[in-house]
């Protein structure tokens, strides 16, 4: 029996343990066997794409703007070619929530098919550095072969290749990362410039560098297992009827190796003799455990569905390998769920996906909403601080304030107008706004003159219109502070 048989955990005890955790408490490293088959192939299409996006993301341009650009220090941020502003977080909250609902739904129907082919952390692993492990080391048995083998030359060159590649690809991926954050252009001036001239650019640059190199070359799974909130999540959000990659138990059981069946047939052991009772029935599994040798979290799927799953399809793809050499149908282990399989229902509109999906279409509403009533320009006029009234002659008083404008979008902008709509009145500019360069905020001053008798007291009610093009865009509420005696 080999150790990867021994350390196998089974269906009294996978709940409580961790196929990545030994009995001492150390790490069982895993070894996955090189997948392939039809799912395999549509993972790499899909990967392709999505590693393509990513690359290339920085450089797309929507209208001369970036396609993507999440500049935390200087509070930037363009999604999809809009920009957005600190003062639009409320966007970006119902934004944010209305995606988590989604990811919900998706996860309630479809579990976590997401992990297995969309995920980042997946897509590199899986698509970039096992790749680039397997190129250099061999597959699984190789792997294993190399690893306790003594520290001789052959060891030493393809290990320290290894993690070369491994620094060059994790430094490829913080560049295009840190890219996504300050901007193309700022980060090709880091890149040429000389690294005095950028100490702090180049610093973060060398930090992500050590973060990625650090996950992909020595945490791998742990990720998934211990970081990643989400495969903590989807515990919770699936049912019976949501759709996994699943054991057909009932086709499956009970499980016997084709050598201990054929000695069955040919009359040269008893079912009692291979420890099964005399109305066991052979399943289609024949226990060659290829759907765990080439699982990357190490887990045995055959248990049921357990938390450590990620959905890669490797072990489908190993199961219809060996259901082909035996001549059984293919779909052994598929995407399926538990009411399918122990009921043969397949129930995918339940009380719980309708429920999601009306939360879901209410947050999408409000944010469609929320964003065809977004404005170009936000104007805000307060008072200016520290000041009081200014008596005038003929019972007029006056306020000065401070107006500033934020220009949301990537267009400058020189017919900005501002009107006093009420109470009737006279606007004095102490230092007027002209243009409004592209994603700038432009400030200024002005005095409001009221006649003594438009005041309703100590605080009075301005409005403002707000106008470009001779169109009013929005409009604008601050107080005007007067005697107490008005």
């Amino acid at each position: 029996m080999s150790k990867v048989e021994e350390r196998r955990i089974t269906k009294d005890k996978f709940r409580d343990h961790l196929a990545t955790v030994n009995e001492k408490g150390g790490r069982n490293w895993i070894y996955p066997k090189k997948p392939s088959g039809r799912y395999y192939k549509a993972r790499n299409i899909v990967a392709l794409f999505l590693l393509a996006f990513f690359f290339s993301g920085p450089f797309i341009e929507i209208n001369g703007h970036p396609l993507l650009m999440i500049n935390i220090i200087e509070r930037e941020f363009v999604i999809f070619g809009v920009a957005f502003w600190p003062q639009d977080l409320h966007l970006l909250v119902f934004g944010m929530l209305t995606f988590i609902v989604g990811v919900v739904l998706f996860t309630t129907i479809f579990g976590r098919l997401f992990c297995g082919w969309a995920c980042p952390q997946t897509i590199f692993m899986e698509m970039v550095f096992r790749r680039i492990e397997y190129w250099i080391e061999g597959d699984a048995s190789d792997q294993i072969r190399l690893k306790n083998a003594p520290w001789n030359f052959e060891k030493i060159s393809k290990k320290g290749s290894k993690h070369a590649v491994f620094y060059a690809m994790a430094f490829l991926i913080s560049n295009l990362f840190l890219a996504y954050v300050i901007g193309k252009d700022a980060w090709f001036e880091l890149i040429t410039d000389p690294p005095s001239e950028h100490i702090g650019g180049l610093s973060a640059m060398i930090i992500f560098s050590g973060v990625f190199y650090g996950v992909f070359a020595f945490m791998r799974e742990q990720v998934c297992h211990f970081v990643c909130p989400y495969g903590r999540m989807q515990s919770v959000m699936l049912d019976n009827n949501s759709i996994n990659v699943m054991y057909d138990y009932v086709r499956g059981e009970s499980r016997a190796r084709v050598g201990d069946r054929k000695k069955v047939e040919d009359g040269k052991a008893t079912l009692a003799d291979l420890g099964f009772s005399e109305d066991t029935s052979f399943g289609d599994c024949i226990d060659c455990y290829q759907c765990v040798r080439v699982c990357p979290m190490g887990i045995d799927i055959r248990n049921g569905t357990q938390l450590e799953c990620v959905h890669c399809t490797a072990c489908i793809d190993a199961c219809d390998s060996v259901m082909d050499k035996i001549d059984k149908p293919r779909g052994l282990i598929r995407y399926s769920s538990e009411s399918a399989i122990r009921e043969e229902k397949r129930r995918i509109i339940t009380p719980r996906v309708m429920g999601y999906s009306g939360v879901l279409l209410v947050l999408l509403g409000i944010f469609i909403t929320l964003m065809s009533l977004r404005s170009e320009l936000e104007t805000t006029i307060l008072r200016e601080p520290g000041t009081l009234y200014q008596e005038l002659p003929d019972n007029r008083y006056s306020n000065i304030y401070d107006i500033k404008v934020i220009n949301k979008t990537f267009d400058e902008i020189d017919d900005y107008e501002m009107e006093l709509v009420s109470p009737e009145g006279t606007i004095v500019s102490l230092g007027s706004i002209g243009s409004i360069p592209g994603q700038s905020l432009a400030e200024g001053r002005f005095m409001v003159q009221l006649s003594g008798e438009v005041l309703t007291g100590l605080k009075t009610d301005l409005t403002f219109a707000i106008k470009l093009d001779g169109k009013q865009i929005e409009t604008v509420k601050t107080g005007f502070l007067g005697p107490s005696n008005k």
